[in-house]
């Protein structure tokens, strides 16, 4: 048990990095939403939504 802190740190530090990440995600998520519906409001449509 003498690693102990090290081990506990090395978890807790990847538990950090990696709750970062889906803050991060998410946030962008919802600017990229936004973003998308804006540019939806002024009549710009995505490639996708074209008539075949």
């Amino acid at each position: 048990m003498t690693h102990a802190g090290y081990i506990i740190a090395a978890y807790a530090a990847a538990v950090l990095v990696i709750g970062a990440l889906v803050v991060r995600t998410l946030l962008d998520h919802r600017s990229l939403k936004a973003t998308l519906a804006q540019l939806e409001s002024r009549g710009v449509r995505r490639r996708s939504e074209r008539d075949a």
